[in-house]
């Protein structure tokens, strides 16, 4: 059996170490017992880590899906926790099995980029006020106002409060990754910066006594387990219920597959396998909901800090399982010496290094429109949540998309030379477009030499096709003649037709 590399040793626990709250307080905002967070974790390493179709991916409960489970415990129970994440999961192994994944590839790299700064801000926002061992207040927007009054509480009065310790630790958290990312030495270059940073926020934190939060562990995870009853499998008779798993299963599918696209983005590694990772995601909620855990998909908090800890393979994403595990399970009182305003310092860090101003001077170069498409995303996610701001930048990129589609310019020229009128067409010729393209045919005067020129058009339908044909044979019935039409190869029944007319043309020259 092949070893792991010590850049995934050393990465895998980094994201351990990002993991570990995240579990914890994802399953505090979906109304659940943070220990089923954890087994969650605990899987998404052991279980999704090894079948990954996206190596470098990290999957685990994710703040995504923390208001879905919300509802979904508050309409069927705690209880019924485990069979719907386990029906949903049974949906997304189909799903992967029928090589439904890959169509998540067609997004656009404006929505992509946008989700991943609108998560980087989210991030910042909210782990800057953890950082300082304070609650966030609120959602993105209001995480973002209040930062400037949660620095001046920090630091006035200058007395050195839980608040400003806590800030310290955080600042030489910090300080730390980005010192050691800029001037390690090339032999130290696979120890991460992240795992600097934390190892000197916990010495300082642990040396000086500081009063600060401290990572929580519970003491047991047998006694958490939530495995579903035989009152629970009643429910499989309601459709609501079915309802309710598809919802999630594809909530979990889309936010899980546009992660590893993100991921993608952020290394030149393995690409995904779509299929294999909406499968392995599958799998991973069936062994969720037979432990009664939360569900899993991919994150991009944990996956970003895979990459930037240096991961080159799935070991990485395995392990950090595997040490959530050990840890709980051997040393749960070791996690509590580790300080929380360091860990949050990593998020901050991580937030602030997704946010990329330099992807807007790069979509740019296609068009202000996908500009505006990155906005939308980012500021959606931002004010309203992570799947709204996705969909509407989905939405808005299909938008564009349909509006291209239909553009259609039709320009009439004269030509001195030839006395000819040139007929130019520019865009996309379909049936949305005929009526335009009618107004200015049936414009031309009767009587002349008609030139059509396609070279910039970049698509013709049926219904422009037949439209044209008629005009033209229409315009030459008054006298007119129209050259450049038809193009045979532009359609098969005007190929057909070509066909038809060459051998007319051979018949008549044989006689």
């Amino acid at each position: 059996m092949q070893l792991p590399p010590a850049r995934d040793l050393l990465a895998s626990f980094v994201v351990f170490l990002v993991a570990l709250p995240l579990c914890m307080g994802v399953a505090i905002a979906s109304g659940a017992p943070p220990a089923l967070g954890l087994l969650t974790g605990i899987v998404a390493g052991l279980v999704v880590g090894v079948a990954a179709g996206s190596p470098l991916q990290v999957s685990g409960p994710a703040a995504g899906l923390a208001v879905i489970v919300w509802e979904l415990i508050q309409q069927w129970g705690i209880g019924a926790l485990g069979l719907v994440v386990g029906l949903a999961g049974l949906m997304q192994l189909v799903a992967g099995l029928s090589k439904l994944g890959r169509l998540f590839r067609a997004v656009s790299p404006a929505v992509i980029h946008g989700m991943l700064a609108g998560i980087g801000v989210l991030i910042f926002g909210s782990q800057f006020h953890v950082m300082l061992d304070q609650a966030p207040p609120g959602n993105g927007l209001a995480n973002l106002v209040a930062i400037p009054g949660a620095l001046m509480d920090a630091a006035i009065p200058p007395d050195f409060s839980q608040h400003q310790q806590a800030a310290l630790v955080g600042l030489v958290t910090i300080v730390a990754i980005v010192a050691w990312t800029a001037l390690r030495p090339k032999r130290l270059k696979a120890v991460p910066g992240a795992l600097i940073g934390v190892g000197l926020g916990t010495l300082l934190a642990v040396g000086l006594g500081l009063e600060v939060s401290y990572v929580s562990v519970p003491d047991s995870l047998s006694g958490a387990l939530n495995t579903p009853t035989l009152e629970t499998f009643g429910l499989l008779g309601q459709p609501a219920f079915w309802g309710s798993a598809a919802a999630l299963a594809a909530v979990a599918s889309a936010e899980g597959l546009l992660c590893a696209t993100a991921t993608d983005q952020l290394h030149d590694g393995v690409r995904t396998d779509y299929d294999r990772e909406l499968a392995a995601q599958g799998l991973g909620n069936l062994v969720c909901g037979a432990l009664g855990a939360l569900p899993l998909t991919g994150v991009i908090v944990r996956s970003s800090a895979n990459v930037d800890a240096g991961a080159t393979t799935r070991w990485s994403a395995t392990l950090h399982g595997a040490w959530l595990l050990g840890l709980i399970v051997l040393l749960p009182g070791l996690l509590g010496l580790i300080p929380v305003a360091s860990l949050a310092a990593v998020l901050v860090y991580i937030g602030f290094r997704l946010v990329k101003p330099a992807q807007i001077a790069e979509l740019k170069r296609f068009g202000l429109g996908e500009v505006g498409i990155y906005a939308a995303t980012v500021g959606t996610i931002v004010a309203v949540d992570l799947l709204t701001g996705v969909l509407v930048g989905v939405g808005l990129a299909v938008a564009r998309l349909v509006w291209q589609t239909a553009r259609l310019e039709v320009t009439v020229t004269e030509d001195k030379e030839t006395d000819e009128l040139v007929v130019a067409l520019d865009g996309n010729a379909s049936f949305v477009t005929l009526p335009n393209l009618a107004e200015a045919l049936e414009a031309l005067p009767p009587g002349r030499v008609v030139r059509v020129e396609l070279h910039d058009l970049q698509h013709l339908d049926h219904a422009s096709i037949d439209l044209i044909e008629r005009w033209a044979d229409q315009y030459a019935r008054r006298g007119g003649d129209v050259h450049g039409w038809p193009v045979p190869h532009l359609h098969p029944a005007l190929e057909a037709k070509a066909d038809d007319d060459t051998d007319d043309t051979d018949a008549e020259a044989a006689k």
